[in-house]
């Protein structure tokens, strides 16, 4: 049990800089339109943004696949440095053409991190700790959003700007990779599961591709991420618009507050599953479930605090929202291996991330395309809202295995 919550503080300032280097720029986007004229419009900064997203989800299943068959450990450890390398060239760009590739180069060197991570906790975790385990690995995620708030106040000291932000934390990425290297270790398989990894990639993908509950689940994970990933990446140009507040004030705002609560409510929530874990097998649905139902109102309330010139319904949706958030992040890749073999893990959730990834990457550029039509947030958060309902269905019909 020790090992196992070691890797898992490994892996936090993992998640922490995975996190961090990817969400900074919506907090300093002010600056970088600013700095790049060339950017020019709203609908090239979302472009951009769905660019990271569609490669990071191509290469998801790439990842996937490399963590399960070869090594979880390589895998985490060579998409830390590569990505982190990656964040401090982007400090250095000088157009957008060369900002638009870096970010994209970006979500491809990311995209390796995390199912093998989470398949390395779980491997770790079994049983009675999976849900809290997984959480606290989230807890780094939050916590690099969170920081990445700050980067606008950053970007907007004199002494620094935002490209300080790209060559701190991509320097800190690349020294950290070294020592992870020696300290993170693989979980001995056994002989069938060995056998089970070594067979051919075609046969992996098409076995979980027949599997009703994975399927499903698939859905689940995808369909709230396209208002998650508009709340991460649109959320600080919102509120700075909508109230007429300084880049800094937004991104803190946007960032801080429900991250806070996704922070809180993850731990909560993975000790709520395991805990339920003990007297029903779905116990990690419901509680995933619960956490879907706090998203509706929130982003109800998200869309509409603009219109009612409102900036606490807005701040308290958002807390809301990361409530309900934390509850759902905590127990997707708990549930899926409740579903599938453990040599399938990080396959699986590769598959999960290219779909959500690819919708949220569309969700980005279609934000950026209705805001430049002037549609009003309203109607765009409403329809994030159904979309919840009709992902609260899907996971209740999941059906995991006995004793998974």
């Amino acid at each position: 049990m020790p090992r196992a919550w070691l890797i898992v503080g490994l892996l936090f300032p993992v998640a922490l800089l995975n996190y961090l280097d990817r969400q900074m720029i919506a907090s300093m986007k002010s600056s970088v339109m600013g700095d790049l004229k060339d950017i020019g419009s709203e609908e090239n900064w979302g472009h951009m943004l769905a660019s990271f997203k569609w490669v990071y989800a191509i290469f998801s299943l790439v990842g996937g696949y490399v963590a399960d068959r070869f090594s979880r450990k390589l895998t985490i450890c060579g998409s830390l440095f590569v990505w982190s390398l990656i964040t401090w060239l982007t400090g250095h760009v000088g157009s957008f053409n060369e900002l638009y590739w870096a970010r994209t180069l970006m979500g491809i060197s990311e995209a390796f991190y995390i199912p093998a991570a989470l398949a390395l906790i779980t491997d770790y975790h079994t049983g009675g700790t999976r849900s809290r385990a997984v959480g606290v690995h989230q807890m780094g995620m939050y916590f690099g959003q969170m920081i990445g708030g700050f980067a606008g106040l950053v970007a907007d000291a004199p002494e620094l700007g935002w490209r300080f932000m790209f060559d701190f934390t991509g320097l800190a990425g690349v020294l950290y990779a070294i020592p992870l290297l020696f300290l993170l270790r693989e979980v001995p398989r056994q002989a069938e599961e060995e056998k089970a990894a070594s067979g051919t990639g075609g046969g992996l993908i098409l076995n979980l591709l027949t599997n009703r509950n994975f399927i499903l689940l698939v859905f689940y994970f995808t369909l709230p991420a396209l208002a998650a990933w508009v709340v991460r990446d649109w959320m600080p140009a919102i509120l700075q618009k909508a109230f007429n507040i300084s880049q800094g004030k937004a991104g803190i705002s946007a960032a801080l507050y429900w991250q806070a609560a996704a922070l809180l409510s993850a731990v909560l929530g993975g000790w709520l599953a395991d805990r339920w874990m003990r007297r029903s097998e779905r116990g990690r649905i419901y509680v995933s479930a619960i956490g879907m139902m706090l998203i509706v109102p929130a982003m109800f309330g998200v869309g509409n605090a603009p219109a009612l010139n409102s900036f606490a319904l807005a701040i308290a949706a958002l807390v809301l929202f990361g409530m309900g958030w934390g509850f759902f992040d905590c127990n997707n890749m708990p549930i899926l291996s409740q579903i599938v073999s453990p040599h399938q893990r990080a396959t699986g959730y590769g598959i999960m991330n290219f779909v959500s990834m690819m919708f949220g990457g569309l969700a980005d550029w279609g934000f950026g395309r209705m805001t430049d039509m002037h549609v009003p947030l309203n109607i765009i958060f409403s329809a994030f809202a159904l979309v919840c309902v009709f992902s609260l269905v899907l996971v209740l019909l999941i059906r995991p295995k006995q004793g998974a």
